[in-house]
């Protein structure tokens, strides 16, 4: 007989009663909280095995050559194209909800990976040309994957209209978010290789133990890493659909979750600081400087998760010009000379450097935060759906009704099974040229676009042809200056003890 009651039967059909088993979470986070909860996470997870994967493909050349050379790092070039076409099918399948395909083709192309380095570094005694070559495959052959898969499941062709000439059309409104998207995170990352040229300056001692508190950073940011990753495409999503509350609602979701976990990951570094810098060296002088960096960083790396969340709620609004400047004023005006004073005038050492960063991530997380609310995001709505050239109903209020959240849910189960984007045509394209209506609420406002103004053929070939011509122009300038003025290969002895950074392209002897 079955006695199982209605309540239950409810129960056993919300999506999040898989991961949220407990009586005692389910009273305290209310069933809305713990559906985007559920979904963000599921979106989190792979990509963040995704990340480490690939991060594998790197560490994979120091198991078997110790250390990345300027002939494996000139195969790093061979394999760039593949690693650039890559990062934009990683975007083109999460914006659509599909995420473990990536994490299946990074797996085994680090077995490939492996595979191949022992075969051309072993058997057939390649050295190092053979872990460049092996490296090279292993970026081709992870692209190639998704590509079949793509290919396979014909993605392509409910997402795409085919090729046609608009391809070489509007350039300048991909380049407005590409731009300021690649600088938000160069500004980032480089304040890191920053800090490495710094603790040069000191002794060896301090820069062996900035390189294992960095390598510890970037594998500690891989979590919110693919938290921003999960919280810029539901974002996008919602935005796009016309769900200006869904997208408000996943914002404070994005940014709550990240803060407990960021918690969680404090308490693990803070707890095990006095002996994981052994896992690097033997060194106890290193060691013991690693454990006084880890409790700087145990706490920046608290408002550096909310940060990295802020950004992907950003890249999800289409916001990344504000990112990219908070970014170049917070790292490089506040943080940096911070850091130069406590490093040099304060005589803090290596620990001012990770003080100075500290100030400017605990201001740019406050500022990211504060931001995010204080948008308009009946406007980002608007521009979401103008970038589509569909008209939606949205829900640009910003409070979730019953019939909001219905079509919330909606969307999440869109994506959950691979369908949450919006199908593109020539004919859409067209039509999103000269018009696009966006219901907002019981109002319905009419946005009327201008037309947009097409080049012609002649200035489509000037154009896209000046383009090509100072791409190939930066590459043969890098290749003669490669040629001309060769990096000096660097030797240890062979007792010698090493660290590498966060891109393993600096070696440091202990």
């Amino acid at each position: 007989m079955d006695v199982s009651s209605p309540r239950t039967d409810a129960l056993s059909m919300e999506p999040s009663a898989k991961l949220f088993c407990c009586g005692f979470v389910r009273r305290c986070i209310p069933l809305v909280y713990r559906e985007e909860l559920y979904h963000i996470l599921r979106m989190t997870g792979p990509l963040l095995v995704c990340r480490f994967l690939n991060f594998l493909l790197f560490f994979v050349v120091t198991m078997f050559c110790g250390r990345l050379g300027n002939t494996v790092l000139a195969g790093y070039a061979m394999a760039s194209a593949a690693m650039f076409l890559y990062q934009l099918q990683l975007s083109y399948l999460q914006n659509q909800g599909v995420i473990k395909p990536q994490m299946y083709a990074s797996a085994v192309a680090n077995v490939a990976n492996v595979i191949v380095n022992y075969f051309l570094l072993y058997w057939w005694d390649f050295g190092v040309y053979g872990s460049a070559a092996a490296n090279t495959f292993g970026q081709v052959f992870n692209c190639f994957a998704l590509f079949c898969f793509i290919r396979w499941q014909k993605l392509h062709e409910k997402t795409w209209g085919g090729w046609s000439s608009e391809a070489f059309q509007d350039w300048g409104s991909y380049m407005k978010l590409a731009i300021p998207s690649t600088l938000m995170t160069c500004f980032e990352w480089w304040i890191y290789e920053v800090g490495g040229f710094l603790a040069g300056m000191l002794s060896e001692v301090d820069l062996a133990a900035q390189h294992v508190v960095i390598m510890l950073a970037y594998i500690n940011y891989m979590i919110p890493l693919g938290m921003q990753g999960a919280a810029c495409v539901r974002v996008g999503n919602a935005l796009g659909a016309g769900e200006t509350a869904a997208a408000i609602f996943t914002s404070k979701v994005s940014l709550i979750s990240s803060a407990v976990i960021a918690i969680f990951q404090g308490f693990v570094l803070g707890s095990t600081k006095t002996v994981i810098g052994y896992i690097f060296t033997s060194d106890e002088a290193i060691a013991e400087l690693v454990s006084q960096l880890l409790s700087i960083y145990c706490p920046l790396q608290f408002f550096n998760g909310i940060l990295c969340v802020g950004m992907g709620i950003l890249l999800g609004t289409g916001q990344q010009k504000i990112a990219a400047i908070a970014n170049l004023f917070g790292y490089y005006c506040i943080g940096l000379p911070s850091s130069i004073v406590l490093m040099f005038t304060a005589k803090l050492q290596v620990a001012g450097f990770w003080l100075g960063l500290l100030i400017a991530v605990f201001l740019l997380a406050i500022f990211f935060t504060v931001a995010i609310f204080r948008l308009n995001w009946k406007k980002m709505t608007e521009e979401a759906i103008e970038r589509t050239g569909k008209s939606a109903n949205g829900a640009a209020n910003g409070t979730m009704t019953p019939s909001h959240r219905n079509s919330f849910y909606q969307v999440v189960l869109n994506a959950e099974n691979g369908n949450g984007y919006v199908v593109v045509s020539s004919h859409d394209q067209d039509e999103g040229l000269n018009h696009t209506t966006v219901h907002e609420g019981p109002n319905e406002t009419h946005v009327e676009e201008k037309p947009a103004v097409l080049l012609s053929t002649a200035q489509l070939i000037l154009r896209r042809g000046l383009t090509t011509l100072g791409a190939l122009l930066i590459l043969a300038v890098g290749i003669a200056v490669h040629l001309t003025v060769p990096l000096p290969e660097v030797s240890y002895g062979a007792g010698a003890n090493f660290t590498l950074d966060s891109n393993f392209t600096t070696a440091t002897p202990f």
